[in-house]
């Protein structure tokens, strides 16, 4: 905070205690010959001065203990897929090349901290972040890990100090909204996109294997695992074992993971239940028929998104944001090989992926900027709904998105364009993100657990063809070596 703010803070701070002193001093007394009245409730004497009250606490206040008035805003992120585009928004901006400015500061009063590194490290960075004690305002958490800052008062502000309440955020989505909430309810984070996701799979091929002709036909015979997996068989039958109906484990770890109806810890213990064995037993009906691919997820050869453009693999786990991205990669991009055959359904159960969570630094001295910013991003309507459009993104609010969606919105041309007979895949999405529900299963611990349990499945049962036993005691001396303070026996 500059020193001529510092002074004017400081000047209206005294103001408004000597004003405070002045009005609880003692009032002139009533003259002798007025006698003392006996209250009555009905008498307006009885009721006390509204102008003598103390005034109501405003709830869209900025706390004073928050600091303002700093030189610099100050962002940090993994990358740079939204913090540009988010400030662009704030700040009436040109989305093009929003990016490179900030990344070389050379936006005015704002400092983007980029990591360049996946989401899964970036808690690492802020870790260090922290313990160099660097000029920090706010910063962007990712699901599986958010709540390590969220529980975390020494890095996370409430954020009722910056005014914020319920009231700011009425049409979020309810898995978002668990996720924001410290382990006593507090709001530390929100965020500005439901990362929903559902199975896009290619219309071409499902109508040359299945028979397959529209999107309703097409979600009959993936409404659940067992019929996944039965199609994905049909799939392998028909096509001589040349096409997959699944494009990798991880795609499919993303979807199955959000079925959980069990914590990974619950008092203190990890969970290893039924629905750890079920996963196990899909996961490998797949893998032996040929029903889901080799490939691994951002394989740096190329040969996950690869596998679409050939026709060795029919479908897709896709999330929002995955759909300008990776899938509109396994068409073979605009004018691709198979560019324009695709489609989406819901799948065989609602599922998110990924999805960043907004949170504020304790020690910021931007608070004014630090609303302004999360306003913008996540309660103005009208913002939210130009930045769904402009980006384009899946925003987490379920009017801003009925409206835009009801009005066949065109939020992209390229990506609209890669799905069949102009589906509109944000309606498919929609019914999926209403649909999520994780209130008390999010844990801090999940981001690990989910890849040590995925990782041992894969490695010792489906590829070292081990039992089911061995790939669990595996997971478990995993989860042991990774977090210390939790019972895994």
């Amino acid at each position: 905070m500059n020193t001529l703010k510092r002074t004017l803070a400081l000047v209206a701070t005294l103001a408004m205690a000597a004003t405070a002193f002045a009005s609880c001093g003692p009032k002139d007394e009533e003259p002798a010959s007025e006698p003392a009245s006996t209250p009555d409730s009905s008498s307006s004497e009885a009721t006390p001065d509204s102008s003598e009250s103390e005034p109501a606490a405003d709830p869209s206040a900025i706390d004073a203990s928050v600091g303002v008035g700093g030189d610099t805003f100050t962002v940090a992120a993994w990358n740079t897929d939204d913090v540009p585009y988010l400030i662009a928004q704030w700040k009436g901006l040109d989305f093009d090349g929003i990016a490179d400015k900030l990344v070389n500061d050379e936006v005015e009063g704002i400092d983007f901290i980029c990591f360049n590194v996946g989401g899964g490290e970036a808690s690492e960075q802020y870790d260090q972040l922290f313990n160099d004690g660097g000029d920090l305002d706010v910063y962007f958490c990712e699901a599986d890990w958010a709540l390590k800052y969220i529980n975390d008062d020494s890095k996370t502000l409430a954020l009722d100090k910056l005014g914020l309440t319920d009231a700011n955020f009425p049409n979020i989505h309810s898995y978002t909204d668990a996720i924001g909430l410290d382990s006593n309810g507090v709001r530390k984070g929100v965020s500005w996109q439901a990362a929903a996701g559902g199975y896009g799979y290619n219309a071409r091929l499902a109508e040359e294997y299945l028979g397959v002709k529209t999107p309703e036909e097409m979600q009959a015979k993936v409404a659940d695992w067992d019929k996944f997996v039965a199609t994905a068989k049909e799939v392998s039958e028909a096509s001589n074992g040349g096409c997959a109906i699944a494009d990798s484990l991880g795609g499919l770890w993303q979807a199955y993971a959000c079925g959980r109806d069990t914590a990974w810890v619950v008092d203190n213990a990890l969970q290893i239940d039924d629905f750890c064995k079920s996963y196990a037993d899909t996961a490998k009906a797949l893998w032996d028929c040929g029903g889901v691919t080799k490939n691994s997820q951002w394989a740096s050869d190329g040969s996950w998104t690869a596998a679409g453009v050939s026709g060795n693999c029919m479908g897709y786990f896709a999330s929002t944001w995955g759909f300008g991205g990776f899938f509109l990669d396994a068409a073979g991009g605009e004018g691709g090989a198979e560019y324009g055959n695709w489609n989406l359904v819901q799948g065989p159960t609602p599922y998110y992926w990924g999805g960043t969570w907004i949170v504020v630094n304790p020690a910021t001295d931007n608070g004014e900027e630090a609303r302004e910013f999360i306003i913008s991003a996540c309660s103005d309507e009208d913002a939210m709904a130009e930045y769904a459009k402009n980006k384009p993104e899946y925003v987490n609010n379920t009017v801003v998105m009925d409206s835009l969606i009801s009005a066949n919105t065109v939020f992209n041309p390229v990506i609209s364009g890669n799905f069949k007979d102009g589906q509109n895949y944000f309606a498919v999405l929609a019914d999926n993100a209403k649909s999520i529900d994780f209130n008390g299963l999010i844990t801090p611990y999940d981001s690990t657990i989910k890849g040590a349990f995925q990782d041992s499945i894969r490695d010792e049962m489906l590829i070292g063809g081990k039992s089911y036993e061995d790939a669990v005691e595996t997971f478990k001396n995993k989860v042991a070596e990774a977090i210390t303070t939790i019972d895994v026996d």
